[in-house]
């Protein structure tokens, strides 16, 4: 069967084109395939389905075989991924997800190709019960949080997926031991994707991202959306204009306006193969 492997400033998946073609048990084949070593590699796999309600359908397992009801940078790729391929035409589109239907604006390229979407994520969901956690409240902002032994204070946002979001030095963590323990911890019925984030300009944020079922990767669009809402919540940032998240694949643009969020971003073809399934 066919694959595309394509990213969004680094978070990358491995696509199939599933619009007339099924795959068979997509959780064993995320596990097998997603291994760096001795497969194709990637954060997980993301099927382009049929849809009765949008242009298309995402489906999305990370790299543990679990199924994820949102990934922003993937969503662009299927965007482009379903433009490229002449299943939709023009510059915008629909996407059902398991956390809704999101509707995508294009930028298109001299080639025809898409290279870059906006998309409308939604409403940030910001009661503790619906992300869902142990806390309770229309809103979790700078919570205490104890994770081995050592005491945080977290702000949570559900984005079609739950994060949690610490306001501290990205860059001097040990993520392979703080992270699982986040994505783990008791106050979280299932898991959470954590980002540690903090501020370096003028509604700019830098951020590193521990996502439950892959580990720490080079970027999540649901975690900058987040992130750019957990930094209005705490009057790190302004709402309603564009906050630039820096994450270790590159920068997206959020921005947090009546409770919607709007994320803008590349979205890329890496390169294309085949593989016996």
């Amino acid at each position: 069967m066919k694959f595309y492997k394509m990213h969004g400033i680094g978070n990358d998946y491995i696509y199939f084109d599933c619009m007339k073609e099924q795959l068979k048990n997509p959780e064993k084949l995320a596990v097998k395939l997603s291994d760096r070593h001795f497969s194709i590699g990637g954060d997980g796999i993301i099927l382009l389905c049929h849809s009765d309600i949008a242009d298309c359908k995402m489906r999305m397992f990370n790299a543990d075989g679990s199924e994820g009801k949102m990934c922003g940078n993937g969503i662009r790729c299927v965007g482009k991924l379903a433009h490229d391929l002449g299943y939709v035409k023009g510059d915008s589109c629909t996407v059902e997800t398991l956390s809704g239907v999101k509707t995508l604006d294009f930028d298109i390229s001299p080639d025809g190709s898409v290279a870059a979407a906006r998309v409308d994520m939604g409403e940030a969901i910001l009661e503790g019960e619906k992300i869902p956690s142990a806390f309770r409240g229309d809103r979790v902002v700078e919570a205490p949080l104890t994770v081995d032994g050592r005491n945080y204070e977290v702000t949570l946002v559900s984005m079609g997926n739950p994060h949690c979001v610490v306001f501290t030095d990205p860059d001097n963590l040990n993520l392979e031991e703080i992270g699982p323990s986040f994505e783990h911890h008791p106050s979280f019925p299932e898991r959470i994707n954590t980002e540690f984030v903090s501020l370096i300009g003028k509604n700019h944020l830098k951020m590193r991202v521990w996502e439950r079922g892959s580990g720490e990767t080079l970027a999540c669009g649901t975690g900058a959306c987040a992130s750019a809402v957990a930094a209005c919540l705490c009057g790190l940032c302004e709402e309603g204009k564009p906050i630039t998240v820096t994450l270790l694949g590159g920068d997206l643009k959020i921005t947090y306006s009546g409770g919607r969020v709007t994320m803008y971003g590349p979205c890329e073809l890496a390169f294309t193969g085949e593989i016996n399934i």
